[in-house]
């Protein structure tokens, strides 16, 4: 058995029986030792799929919308990192003339997922083996993330292409280059590191202002989330919320939640500033409260009645970092730290774990609204197991 203490000083035993941790953590390993070599064999985007089969899709590396083939990086380094096995390496490093041409000579055809994509490669790689390429090539896809900045809203454009000519409201346009989503949060990271790697001061001003922008108009008064926001390109006002992951713009999204725990607990680490430190406990609290004996969230916390509860593991382990970036800091109280152990445990069970080498995939039920595997719950897991079992430390 194990004590948990919470910020108040109560104390709560909990079981310390990890090996159902240690079993999920190893499956994670098995599975990136085929993953990522089939990555490296040809590499694309891989982002989900219904039976497990990330790599039956056919979105190419440089599409605009690949914001994934970096989850199965993430996990391959986790990996090398843990065994030492440098066969892991070897495959990542086989990518590597792919990354930088995707920010050096497709740097039109990206969004602002490039955090997702550049810290789980190039700043990990920079940070684990010194490789000044690396950090060459992390640092032009800052440079690249940091034009998407809309200086007037102090908004970071989400999607479309970096030539398009900003629109009018009202213009077809106006559909990609005047709005925002709760996702980004995860990308700041990105900008926090080139600043402090190259003394440049607006790579942090850009995401810190990102990071208030997001605390002031995403939060709703009971500490929900809308998915999206819109901005008047040229002036910066706000038009108002919009919605593309969850249920209705009305509605309350378990992942764009968790994007936003995690996040801002994030930019706390990168900042000090207690307003993000406070807005991850306060996101953190309502997130707790709106789970029920499953555990594991379903995939918008507003659905109607007569909705099937689709759950979403992704959730639950974005979740479960945000919560452990929290006790890092000393700010997670005992109601979440029994839920962070709670989720980690029900994922780590064979009702959400895929232990069949047929199958790429490995965290079940890890999408949303439809039950499928994806790339970034299977990372989130490892990610969260790593933390748990080792201690270890994360490239945001």
């Amino acid at each position: 058995m194990s004590t948990i203490t919470g910020t108040d000083g109560s104390k709560n035993t909990i079981s310390s029986d990890r090996g159902h941790l240690v079993n999920a953590f190893g499956l994670c390993v098995r599975k990136t030792r085929v993953n990522i070599k089939r990555l490296a064999d040809e590499p694309k985007a891989a982002p989900w799929a219904l039976d497990g089969d990330y790599f039956s899709r056919q979105e190419g590396f440089y599409e605009i919308g690949n914001w994934t083939s970096s989850f199965f990086t993430g996990m391959a380094l986790i990996a090398w990192r843990e065994t030492e096995d440098e066969y892991f390496l070897k495959q990542v490093l086989r990518l590597a003339p792919y990354y930088r041409e995707k920010v050096f000579n497709h740097h039109l055809d990206t969004h602002h997922d490039l955090g997702f994509l550049y810290s789980l490669y190039s700043v990990a790689l920079y940070k684990l083996t010194g490789d000044k390429q690396q950090r060459e090539v992390g640092l032009r896809a800052a440079q690249m993330l940091a034009q998407r900045f809309n200086e007037k809203g102090s908004f970071i454009r989400a999607w479309g292409r970096m030539d398009e000519i900003m629109s009018p409201v009202g213009n077809s346009l106006a559909q990609t280059d005047n709005m925002a989503i709760i996702d980004c949060l995860m990308n700041l990271p990105l900008l926090y590191w080139a600043s402090n790697e190259t003394g440049n001061q607006t790579y942090r001003d850009i995401a810190v202002g990102h990071a208030n922008m997001v605390m002031k108009y995403f939060i709703r008064p009971d500490n929900s989330l809308w998915h999206a926001y819109r901005f008047n390109p040229q002036t910066g006002e706000p038009i108002g919320p919009e919605n593309f992951c969850g249920r209705s713009v009305d509605s309350y999204w378990a992942r764009g939640a968790a994007w936003a725990i995690y996040g801002f607990a994030l930019s706390y680490a990168y900042t000090r500033d207690k307003k993000h430190l406070d807005a991850a406990v306060r996101l953190a609290k309502k997130f707790t409260s709106q789970l029920d004996k499953e555990v594991v969230p379903v995939w918008d916390f507003r659905l109607p009645a007569n909705a099937e509860p689709v759950r979403d593991s992704s959730a639950a382990v974005v979740a479960v970092r945000g919560f452990q970036e929290l006790a890092k800091h000393h700010v997670a109280d005992l109601d979440i730290l029994k839920t962070k152990n709670a989720l980690l445990d029900r994922v780590c069970c064979k009702e959400y774990l895929d232990a069949s080498d047929t199958c790429p995939g490995i965290l079940k039920n890890a999408y949303g609204d439809k039950n499928a595997y994806s790339s970034w719950g299977d990372y989130f897991l490892m990610e969260a197991l790593s933390r748990e079992l080792n201690n270890g430390e994360t490239w945001w």
